[in-house]
């Protein structure tokens, strides 16, 4: 930032980060910003759901304006009312023209995916048997908190829980409405939002991970325009002494 000085600068990170280190994190950020001639705004944490991603993600992001702009303020992008499912985003709607393509994706030792072929869409570790869960959940079935994240198997009229860098680990599972399996590389990117035609490169592990760590491209799309909005309210006012003087000269 300090080497390119552009009028605005944005910056995300995950929402714990308001609370990192009792906040000091964060405000030693807008402290950095402030030494070099940004003020922050407000920040905020956006919900992806809000902006046409159908995943329950909140980001939480963070904007520079250069010191010297002046009477013009940043304003967030507005939510949509609508909110989308999984099945937006993976079967032909309106997200995308197309059922998601195919691809290769990861596989649930035998076991595992034995357990999970119990569970319903919708469901997670609750909705086994007593004697299973404590087999699949071993000593955190004795420990307190809900566990939501364990065994979850995803339903097709609801938004995607927020996708991690791996899709089978076991505190946040991510199966299939369908069928007893993780998200393939695709179905992860479509529930992203990513176009069908972008490509990941690397290992499978690798593009899981390329597509876990990214900002849905919906949400950074509205981020983007809202960026847009700004700098062209504050050009127009760069533009209207120009207007001024040519007036005051015809007159």
């Amino acid at each position: 930032v300090t080497e390119v000085n552009p009028l605005i600068c944005v910056g995300e990170n995950v929402r714990g980060l308001l609370s990192h280190d009792n906040g000091r994190t964060l405000q030693g950020m807008i402290s950095i910003l402030n030494e070099i001639g940004y003020n922050v705004a407000p920040v905020q944490v956006l919900k992806a759901i809000n902006y046409k991603v159908p995943q329950k993600r909140e980001r939480l992001i963070l904007v520079g304006i250069r010191k010297d702009i002046k009477n013009v303020e940043y304003e967030y992008p507005k939510p949509y009312r609508r909110i989308y499912n999984l099945r937006d985003a993976l079967k032909k709607g309106d997200l995308y023209d197309s059922d998601v393509p195919k691809s290769d994706g990861a596989t649930y030792p035998k076991r595992k995916k034995e357990i999970l072929s119990m569970v319903p869409p919708k469901g997670y570790w609750r909705d086994l048997p007593v004697d299973v869960q404590k087999e699949y959940l071993a000593g955190s079935y004795y420990l307190g908190g809900g566990k939501t994240g364990m065994a979850r198997r995803i339903g097709w009229d609801e938004p995607c829980l927020t996708l991690t860098c791996s899709p089978a680990q076991k505190q946040t599972e991510r199966c299939h409405p369908d069928e007893t399996r993780p998200f393939t590389v695709r179905e992860y990117a479509r529930i992203q939002t990513f176009p069908d035609e972008w490509v990941f490169e690397g290992s499978m592990a690798q593009q899981y991970k390329q597509i876990g760590n990214a900002v849905p491209v919906n949400l950074g799309r509205e981020i983007g325009y809202s960026i847009v909005s700004f700098l062209n309210k504050y050009y127009e006012t760069q533009e209207k002494p120009a207007e001024l003087l040519e007036e005051a000269h015809v007159g």
